[in-house]
């Protein structure tokens, strides 16, 4: 049997600056947005849907601070505890009308355990953070994974779009698993969206779908 993987904290950050490069066109991000996760997915025909949860956007036009938050969601092989966002716009500089943002998603509690029957892992998270920040210069996205176990294989060190495979015990993929999935338009303006972990899954698993949890971007203040 295998011994669950722990990891106490996983942490990193993507930074984008205003400039611009020819190629096709693909819309800008929002001003600031955040949400802690959200969930579509099914088992042999039953629905499981989970509207986004805590979900926040800046006001550029006004200083101050917009709050989100939702209760526990809780269903068969599925669960994700209390979440929190807040979007946040300061003023720096009113002389020269200057802005910045920052928007932040919190989650805790997930615990994905419909792979246990298929002698998968019960992947759990205890808290996730995601953050987008931006000014006149640019935007950047950070992001913490704390209290993870059951994802056997995965990195000490995880890079910007890495795709982790969820198996049961004789190696059948059941899922795969997308961290820091980061979009930037084209051309570029400076902003940038993130998706901390979507969770797809596979037909072995015997469930369609999808699971996302943690999603940000953030566009540079005027």
């Amino acid at each position: 049997m295998r011994a669950p993987v722990r990891k106490s904290l996983i942490a990193g950050a993507v930074v984008a600056l205003t400039f611009a490069t020819a190629g096709p066109a693909l819309a800008a991000n929002p001003a600031g947005t955040a949400s802690a996760g959200s969930a579509d997915f099914a088992k042999a025909g039953q629905p499981v849907q989970v509207e986004p949860l805590a979900v926040c956007s800046v006001n550029p036009g006004a200083p101050g601070t917009v709050t989100g938050s939702d209760p526990a969601v809780s269903t068969t092989g599925f669960k994700i505890g209390a979440t929190s966002s807040t979007c946040t716009t300061e003023v720096v500089d009113p002389d020269e009308f200057l802005t910045r943002t920052k928007s932040v998603a919190k989650g805790t509690g997930f615990e994905l355990s419909a792979f246990t029957a298929l002698r998968g892992p019960r992947l759990k998270i205890s808290e996730w953070t995601i953050t987008c920040e931006a000014d006149d210069k640019g935007t950047q996205a950070g992001w913490e994974l704390r209290g993870m176990s059951g994802w056997t294989g995965l990195p000490q060190q995880i890079p910007a779009g890495y795709v982790h495979e969820v198996k049961a015990s004789d190696g059948t993929v059941l899922a795969t698993a997308k961290f820091t999935d980061t979009v930037f338009p084209v051309p570029n303006d400076g902003s940038l969206s993130m998706t901390l972990l979507r969770i797809t899954f596979e037909p072995a698993s015997g469930h369609t779908g999808t699971i996302t949890l943690g999603t940000a971007a953030c566009s540079p203040t005027p």
